[in-house]
């Protein structure tokens, strides 16, 4: 247990993880019976556990691919998951096989990063460059498995949540601007009125979750943060962490995980590359599911 004093107030920070990943990101909480998935992107591994008094006791990991993005669940129970990766987009069912969804999204040597479902039920991932420059993209991919493609001028895809009604996005392309963005989203999904939120500065804004106030609370990488910040971009409140390089954030209840990652730390701390915990006061909801069924998809 390590006790911080962000700027707003003090908060505890407990460490959930026993094991140290390279970059463990995007954590989901499985509405369908309540454990937590995420991944470590330098080992190609989707994980799952469940959260028991205060920690997070591992239950599966499963190869998914070189390049790992993020994870979604699909609606029904015991259907398993869709897990961007490398250029596309894979099913992973719960017997632990992998099937191919939706291939050549992106350009050779870029491959999917970040993502998350609409209340629509569609897949929103984006890409990232290698080298670094702005040719990627943000795709939504439909419950049948069709891709379309929303944005262009990517370059390194991050965070993203959208409004309870669906219809605002709120979206992070990490470089050049370290900005949240936000759209609106028509019903088909078509994305309009782009605007800045803000710039988050002293970092890397990376993964971002919305909580039931509608605030976004942001992993800031670099920083050794995560920050909470109004849909009009005012920092409401800023947590300091015992990891100096966090990933991405979900919401258990009031309970705020963090992913964090060791990769490129030549002294990494001892909390580097765990999944860490702090109780917030406004609470979130389950990872949105994707619509798609593994009958439509297989």
């Amino acid at each position: 247990m390590v006790s911080m004093s962000p700027s707003s107030r003090s908060r505890t920070v407990e460490i959930l993880s026993e094991a140290r990943y390279v970059q463990a990101e995007s954590p989901r909480w499985d509405g369908r019976d309540g454990r937590l998935a995420w991944i470590d992107m330098s080992t190609g591994r989707l994980h799952r556990g469940r959260l028991d008094a205060g920690k997070i006791v591992p239950e599966s990991s499963v190869f998914i691919g070189a390049q790992i993005g993020a994870p979604a669940p699909l609606a029904q129970p015991g259907a398993g998951w869709v897990v961007a990766v490398d250029r596309g987009m894979v099913h992973v069912g719960d017997d632990h096989v992998v099937s191919a969804v939706v291939t050549d999204l992106t350009a050779p040597g870029d491959y999917m990063n970040d993502g998350g479902c609409d209340p629509a039920g569609r897949f929103w991932v984006g890409s990232q460059a290698m080298p670094r420059d702005p040719h990627c993209s943000l795709w939504s991919i439909d419950a049948d498995g069709a891709p379309t493609e929303r944005l262009g001028g990517v370059t390194v895809s991050n965070g993203l949540s959208f409004d309870s009604s669906g219809s605002t996005l709120y979206y992070i392309d990490t470089l050049p601007n370290r900005s949240i963005e936000a759209f609106d989203v028509a019903p088909d999904g078509e994305l309009s009125r782009r605007r800045t939120v803000c710039r988050v500065e002293g970092g890397n804004p990376d993964g971002m979750v919305i909580d039931q106030e509608g605030m976004l609370w942001v992993a800031v990488w670099d920083a050794a943060e995560v920050r909470r910040y109004s849909p009009e971009g005012a920092l409401v409140e800023t947590i300091r962490l015992p990891a100096t390089r966090p990933t991405a954030v979900t919401l258990v209840d009031r309970l705020l995980v963090i992913t964090t990652a060791s990769v490129g730390l030549t002294d990494p701390a001892p909390a580097d590359g765990a999944l860490l915990g702090v109780q917030v006061d406004v609470g979130g909801t389950p990872a949105l599911p994707w619509k798609g069924t593994p009958e439509t998809v297989g």
